[in-house]
């Protein structure tokens, strides 16, 4: 069971400042800016948010150190990440395949600890918090062994791949006070910042409706993940990998490409509908919807998966203290022969507002105060009564037109949003305070993305409590 090739009785190599020359490499992470430039020549200054947290000197007592948890592509990202903020050192790294585990002391040095079962990373003492970067169907289990074991968690999205695990993190996250952050990393880009915060100003009137989109147009994006020529039963630890999914003879293609598969992922919806409604979310105050329809099949990547490769859905959310009752609609489609693109548009009855990777767009519209006309087809007597009335209801006032469009762009020298994930998330151990995106808003995101699959798969529309977060009977 225990292919550890350092001692993990608490011990840790010096480890101190190696990811200062490593920088992002490796690290594909949608960025969004530490401060949002207006550059429309209307504006005559641009507007600045500065959520950037400048770090003084950190003490030794005040560093945080990392064990990671699943070193594949999406752990690696996070920790390079994470290290670049300061104060804080990769302490140990956990896999299942061992040449992940070799490629972790390529990158973080020869000395690092490494081992295939992350008990030994939770049990560690010199480990005050885990990056969880496992398969959906570990999520759970993974982070509330952490969290019971004294760790604070940063776990991946989706931060579970059913319901019920979900209240399980709620509760055990609660219990132990442990700060628990899902890594939706969006929510923590100045992008949604002012989108938020135009939103509450009433710029683009009241909200109506929303849509967005996650497209792809690549091997990579469809999960064609490339395997390695030694992947075998003795590189990997099939059964444990297996934990609570169904018990399955070897198969790379299901531990490198395991996305594909409804035994270890959350298909379409739990990888990138859940990033969109996360942002929703955030934005717009929103605690999610109440009804789902969702539908799509598999078009392209016929590779033996389970899930489809082109999802759509309808969510439709009630009134609440924060919104209005609105439509959103969503889309993920991974043979875009467009190229793919990401987008999330918020529409209001004055005007709309597009968030993509590096900008936010605004376009402002107002409803002209004078209906309009349409008495062509009147005969005149009635023509001219109607005009009558309708100028002095109406008279003509020349007004001042103001621009219709506002472009917020990225600046270049920006970290970006994962990486004010993580440094929200270290302020939080440091200073113990909130999160962005905890457990319950990790279920608020996570749970209609499940009701989705479910609508998808037995063609129905699902209901969605989502104030007491519990799938039920569509109403």
């Amino acid at each position: 069971m225990n292919n550890s090739d350092q001692s993990f009785s608490g011990g840790n190599p010096s480890r101190r400042s190696f990811l200062k020359s490593l920088g992002l490499a490796g690290s594909v992470a949608a960025t969004a800016p530490a401060a949002l430039a207006e550059t429309t020549n209307t504006v005559s200054a641009p507007t600045y948010l500065n959520l950037i947290k400048r770090h003084s000197s950190t003490a030794a007592n005040d560093r945080i150190r990392m064990g990671l948890i699943g070193t594949g592509g999406m752990g690696i990202g996070d920790m390079q990440t994470a290290l670049m903020v300061e104060g804080v050192e990769m302490v140990a790294a956990c896999d299942l395949y061992d040449g992940r585990l070799r490629r972790a002391k390529e990158l973080w040095g020869a000395n690092l600890p490494t081992t295939r079962d992350y008990r030994e990373i939770i049990d560690r003492t010199d480990v005050d918090a885990v990056i969880n970067a496992t398969t959906d169907h570990w999520h759970e289990k993974i982070s509330t062994d952490a969290m019971r074991k004294g760790k604070h968690v940063y776990c991946e999205k989706p931060m579970v791949q059913k319901v019920e695990d979900g209240h399980t993190l709620i509760k055990v996250q609660k219990e132990t006070g442990k700060v628990f952050q899902v890594g939706s990393q969006f929510v923590s880009s100045i992008i949604q910042a002012k989108a938020k915060e135009l939103l509450k100003a009433g710029d683009i009137g009241e909200l109506v409706f929303a849509e967005a989109q996650y497209d792809r147009h690549s091997a990579m994006g469809a999960w064609q993940y490339s395997i390695p020529p030694d992947a075998s039963p003795q590189t990997v630890d099939w059964d444990r990998y297996l934990g609570s999914a169904p018990k399955r003879p070897w198969d790379p293609l299901r531990f490198f490409r395991w996305r594909n598969y409804q035994d270890y992922g959350t298909g379409v919806a739990g990888d990138l509908f859940v990033h969109l409604l996360s942002t929703l979310h955030f934005v717009t105050g929103a605690k999610g919807p109440n009804r789902v329809y969702s539908s799509g099949g598999l078009r392209y990547w016929k590779d033996g998966r389970d899930v489809p490769d082109i999802q759509m859905g309808i969510y439709d959310y009630p009134k609440t203290a924060e919104h209005p009752e609105f439509n959103l609609t969503l889309r993920s489609n991974f043979v875009d022969g467009g190229g793919g693109g990401y987008m999330v548009r918020i529409v209001g009855t004055e005007g709309d507002m597009s968030m993509r990777m590096d900008s936010l767009i605004v376009h402002r519209n107002k409803f002209p105060k004078a209906p309009g006309l349409s008495i062509d087809n009147f005969p005149k007597d009635q023509q001219e009564a109607y005009l009558k009335e309708y100028n002095r209801l109406y008279p003509a006032q020349p007004e001042m037109e103001g621009p219709k469009e506002f472009v917020y762009s990225v600046p270049k020298n920006y970290k970006g949003d994962r990486y004010e994930h993580f440094v929200n998330f270290f302020n939080a151990i440091r200073n113990n305070t909130s999160v962005v995106e905890d457990a319950t808003f990790g279920l608020r995101a996570c749970g209609p993305t499940q009701c989705g699959n479910m609508s998808l798969f037995q063609k129905r529309i699902v209901g969605w409590d989502p104030i007491a977060m519990k799938i039920n009977n569509a109403v």
